[in-house]
């Protein structure tokens, strides 16, 4: 289904490949803004906030649809966002092995009509993981740009499984809600 034009504010090569494959026709534009955060903020709301910082900083034309994203790790209430390097991947990797946290991904649409923002939870299974697995998963390179240090649709999907919610929002964008919300806020005014 075609569902028109789209801003993309992020460079997440999931997100635009998942609003493509929706039938979405996306334009990536990126403004930088400062994404720093309130201490003590959960991760429901920190995604929120955050999506709202990126579609909120890129310039919009009368007529265009924004829409910014971010998507976070959880585990313990503790935001894991993407390694800073291969010791810290490592150390991510570690601690979710062999049990559950959650992924939470915030999304904001700016639209003529007004602005919507909200969030998705899934829950996310690994499998215990031994010392060489991680290693080798490492060495793959696909943990270093990765909230949480994995890529579910890609290697990752070796040991992580989704318990509940939704796949796509595991990859990074929840796009079963975001199709309902982008048709609530397309039919407003």
């Amino acid at each position: 289904m075609n569902n028109g034009r789209i801003i993309l504010a992020s460079k997440s090569p999931r997100r635009k490949e998942i609003l493509e494959k929706a039938g979405y026709d996306i334009e990536i534009r990126i403004q930088d803004a400062d994404e720093t955060l309130p201490n003590g903020i959960s991760p429901e709301k920190a995604v929120e906030m955050l999506a709202e910082i990126k579609a909120s900083a890129v310039k919009r034309e009368k007529g265009e649809t924004v829409v910014g994203a971010d998507t976070v790790v959880a585990v313990d209430g503790e935001i894991l966002g993407k390694p800073k390097d291969e010791n810290d991947a490592f150390s991510m990797l570690r601690r979710l092995s062999g049990r559950e946290h959650e992924v939470f991904t915030g999304v904001c649409i700016l639209t003529d009509n007004g602005k919507m923002v909200f969030s998705e939870r899934s829950d996310v299974r690994f499998r215990n993981l031994s010392d060489e697995e991680i290693y080798a998963y490492i060495k793959s390179g696909e943990p270093m740009d990765k909230a949480g240090a994995y890529g579910i649709q890609g290697l990752g999907g070796e040991f992580a499984s989704v318990a509940s919610g939704s796949f796509f929002n595991v990859m990074g964008f929840p796009i079963e809600t975001f199709n309902k919300k982008f048709l609530e806020i397309s039919k407003i005014g």
